[in-house]
């Protein structure tokens, strides 16, 4: 199945991110937010992204104008009408999903294909409330999705070869290595690297070392481009602990329970980079 036009439903962090990405690599986009407030802040940081991109070189300034001329921002769901895919990029939390992609079956065409970005949640459990679950596929992206470059397309229960294909297919249009992974949660990336993380902040609360000295020892010992409290910050504190959460309810194994220290952070809105404070401080005149 050929897709031309693409509905994105969220335009956070992640959706502007899919958004813009879909938008310069040729596709008409539709990105929808749940009010005006967020939208305009989504699409705002569509234009910073692709402004700075024209002045890194990465990107032409015609290029970047054709690329937003393709964009079509909305709070109403019903202009998913006509798109042949959707991707969705809402919150990590899988009632809100479920409700959206009830209303999604009803709005788009038969044919369209419907795709998560969740990091951790079934996508067989999603598929599980529409009509169409052959066409329901996972696409994680990472984030920045416009410099990150892996998707994982994960296969639900009843997802289709013929799904499978086309969605692998759209994310190498997008520029993207694409690896297909099973509905388990985690799929291969959140798998592996959320004991990782959750082990180092167990260290921590240990008083094994400080924060800095583990991010030091991780970047020049093993050479990963930055060390685990930064690269949570990054990621963001919250999603961290949704996921692990979403996790260790599925395999009730304690390598994927919260340490209290990321429950705590969070409780108190310590996020990450998002909310100016995490393991490091962001905000003007921080500490670090």
């Amino acid at each position: 199945m050929e897709i031309k036009r693409v509905g994105v439903a969220g335009c956070g962090l992640m959706g502007s991110g899919i958004a813009e990405v879909c938008a310069r690599a040729g596709y008409e986009v539709v990105v929808r937010e749940i009010n005006e407030e967020l939208l305009r802040a989504g699409l705002q940081r569509i234009d910073a992204s692709m402004r700075k991109a024209v002045e890194r070189g990465k990107l032409e300034a015609k290029e970047a104008d054709q690329a937003k001329a393709r964009i079509t921002g909305t709070v109403d769901l019903d202009l998913f009408s006509h798109v042949d895919l959707v991707i969705e990029a809402i919150v990590e939390n899988m009632e809100e999903k479920k409700k959206l992609f009830r209303e999604l079956d009803r709005i788009c065409p038969a044919h369209a294909i419907f795709a998560s970005n969740t990091s951790s949640l079934s996508i067989t459990e999603m598929a599980s409330v529409t009509r169409r679950p052959e066409k329901f596929v996972g696409m994680h992206f990472f984030n920045p999705p416009p410099v990150m470059k892996l998707v994982e397309v994960v296969r639900g229960y009843l997802t289709s070869e013929e799904t499978i294909a086309t969605a692998k297919a759209f994310a190498e249009s997008l520029g993207k290595t694409v690896v297909v992974t099973k509905d388990r949660p985690g799929f291969i990336v959140n798998l592996l690297l959320v004991p990782y993380l959750l082990d180092a902040i167990r260290a921590l609360e240990l008083g094994v070392a400080t924060k800095e000295e583990i991010d030091t020892a991780v970047t020049l010992g093993l050479g990963h481009p930055m060390g685990p409290f930064t690269l949570l910050d990054f990621v963001g504190l919250d999603t961290t602990y949704y996921i692990a959460e979403a996790m260790y309810q599925e395999f009730k194994d304690p390598r994927f329970a919260a340490p209290p220290l990321l429950k705590q952070m969070v409780l108190a809105g310590h996020l990450g980079r998002k909310s100016g404070k995490g393991f490091y401080d962001y905000t003007a005149g921080g500490s670090g």
